[in-house]
Order: structure tokens, then sequence, then C-alpha cells
């Protein structure tokens, strides 16, 4: 078993993404080798049939390879390149999430999954920053968006395109990189506002090494000694083994996508919730995800900017949401008044509120956590006079 960095330009960056894979089916010859389905719970419940869709941008997806080979409820939402250097690591990380259980090879943690794979591998310099933001454009919402790639700086393209992705009610799971043990830098974009990073888990349950972590890191999955398919140009018995939180991502990007089949009336911040919040030890828990209590809703999310509340409706009266000081540290609220009028705020413990801007008869509210709180529920009343 080993550990390779997937190095290749994003935005001018290097992807921290290594392969691994994982399996989840009963039927399949490598389930002795699929450890990690214990580990979340996975053997413990169901999955379901195609529900939530799950859309892959990463390379492409090869479709000869065979336990992919006539798969159900699979669309490929572009042309797909699947040989050359990093060319195995879609194929590998689809494998992870939703390989079916046909007696071939692995079996996915959400073997029945609605897939929808995007090649963001135009070029053999690997993903590509506009391919990955037209990738993450074209998923179906409300759905879940899997990113096991990253890079140490920030991309405009890709982070307006999930903003755009979380306004149509898509939850984007990104992996949280492979750099814990190299400096440990933050990774983009597990580390953007409201998504959903994924570090890796060793055997024991434990922070593998090499996963990146802090507090921008939401929870673990397994992401050692990982099963996966592979294209056969890579190896001719169509599996390896492989590390990396590209796997772990796609674990728990299959375990949102088989959750909100099963819970349909959850929406995207309530779902990010309640996968971080039913995580025993940090790690992905699949059974405790499906029982556990519904958390309270985040309206208008993404609300972070003026400009992202400006496109939500106006607050009138009153709103209760939540906020949290690594994911949504602050929401903005658009308020409309009439002429003349003075706006007042009142705001429960634990958050503070105020007016950031004011033009005419449009103002904007703003709630942030107070001094030393991390995370509050809270409801923000307005009232003018």
């Amino acid at each position: 078993m080993t550990r390779r960095a997937h190095l290749a330009a994003f935005a001018g960056a290097a992807i921290c993404a290594a392969a691994a894979a994982g399996v989840a089916g009963a039927a399949d010859p490598l389930q002795p080798q699929e450890w990690f389905l214990a580990a979340v719970g996975a053997d413990r419940a169901t999955a379901p049939g195609p529900g939530v869709p799950l859309t892959i941008v990463d390379s492409g997806l090869d479709a000869g390879q065979p336990d992919f080979a006539g798969r159900p409820a699979t669309a490929y939402l572009d042309a797909q390149t699947t040989t050359g250097a990093n060319e195995e690591h879609g194929t590998e990380v689809a494998s992870v999430a939703a390989a079916p259980a046909n007696g071939t090879g692995i079996a996915g943690v959400y073997p029945q999954a609605a897939l929808d794979v995007w090649d963001a591998t135009p070029a053999p310099t690997g993903i590509q920053s506009q391919a990955a933001a037209a990738g993450i454009a074209a998923a179906p919402c409300p759905g879940v968006v899997n990113l096991s790639w990253g890079t140490t700086t920030v991309d405009p393209v890709v982070d307006r395109a999930i903003e755009a992705a979380q306004r149509r009610g898509c939850l984007v799971v990104a992996a949280a990189g492979n750099l814990g043990d190299k400096g440990n830098p933050r990774i983009y974009p597990a580390a953007d506002l409201h998504v959903l990073a994924v570090g890796s888990s060793d055997q024991s349950g434990a922070r593998a090494a090499f996963s990146s972590f802090g507090a921008w890191v939401d929870l673990l999955a397994p992401g050692t000694g990982i099963e996966v398919d592979t294209p056969l140009w890579r190896d001719a018995s169509g599996n390896v083994l492989e590390d990396g939180t590209s796997f772990s991502a796609a674990i728990v990007s299959a375990a949102a996508a088989w959750v909100w089949t099963e819970r349909p009336a959850l929406t995207a911040p309530q779902l990010f919730q309640l996968l971080r919040g039913a995580a025993g030890n940090g790690v992905l828990d699949i059974p405790a995800a499906l029982a556990a209590p519904t958390p309270p809703n985040d309206p208008q999310e993404p609300n972070d900017t003026v400009a992202e509340a400006a496109a939500q409706p106006a607050l009138r009266s009153r709103i209760a949401a939540t906020l949290d000081a690594t994911k949504d540290p602050r929401d903005l609220y658009r308020i409309v008044v009439r002429a003349h009028r003075r706006v007042r705020l009142t705001v429960g413990q634990g958050a503070v509120a105020r007016i950031v801007a004011r033009k005419g008869r449009v103002a904007y509210a703003q709630v942030t956590l107070a001094h030393g709180v991390a995370a509050a529920r809270y409801v923000l009343r307005v009232t003018t006079g």
C-alpha cells in the first residue's frame, strides 16, 4: 500500500488529493477487505435505491472498468478522458462512493446512488479551474457535490461556482488534503464557508498522520488501506489499495446522498450539521445520522456577504438561524425600510447584530458571534420607527 500525492495544475497550484477507495457490498469479491464499512456503520443499515443525486467533479470515470460497465443510474455530464497521469483518480473516487454491488471488484458506500460525473481534467495538467467550476455548475441541486481535490490558495472561480451551487440547495463536500505531516496548511475549497471538509481516519479511528487537520475540518472518514476500483491500464486486476482524504470525502459524500434520500425534508445546512453532529469521536456514523433528530434549519444560506443577502428575500420582522465560528461566522439580511424610518435590531444571547450598510430604502443587518462564542442559535428581530 502506498500513498501517492496527485500533483496537478489547478489555477497555478498543486492538487493535494491522494488516491484511495472503499468497499461496501456483500456480493462483491473484495468484501473482506472493506474494513471501513463497519467503521462508518454502512454494514448496519441498508442503502436505498437511487435518490438524491451525487455529483463527482474529478478526472473522468472509466466506463470500461469492469465494475462500472453498464452501471445503472449513471450520467456522464461531459466527455470523459481516462488515460494518462492521474486520470485514474476519478474512477477510484467514484468506486468508493458508488461502485455497484454486482459481484465484481468492490461495492461503494451507496451502490445504487444516482451518480453524475464530470471530467474536470480536459488537459493532462490535471484539474482545471474553469472546468471544475463548470462541473459544479452542472451538478443537479438539491444534491451532493464531491470535490476530492484542493489547493493551498483560494480560487475565486471555483468559489463562485460553489456559492452558486449552495444557493441552488446543494451540499458541497471536499477533501481536507494530505498535508497534515507537511506543515498542515489550510486546503481550499475544503476550508471555504459552508463546505463540509473531510479528513482521514485510520483503522483505530484516530486521525491518519497524513490527514490535514484543524477547526476547519468538519469530520473524519476512513482513508488508509482503502480498496478501490482502478482502470485496467493502471492495474490488470482492476483493483488497488490506496490512502488519502480523496476517498474519505467520497465516503462522506455517498453517505450524505444516502441520508438525504432517506430524509428528503432536510435542507443542505441541516444535512451538514447532521453529519457533523452525528459523527462518533469525529468519524462519520451513518446509522447515527439516519436516526439523529433534525437540526434547526439555517435559512437564507449562503448569506455571508451583502451581495449574497441581496439575492435573498427581504427580512420583514424576525428570523431564527445559526452561526458557527469556522464555517458560518456571519449572516447578513436585506431589510426594506420606509423613508425616514430608523431600524432597530434585537438578537439573543451569543450573537451581536448591527446595520452594516444602508442606501435609500434598503439596509443590511449583519449578525456575528459574541466574543468568545464558538456557535450560537439566535433569533433576530427587526423593528422600524
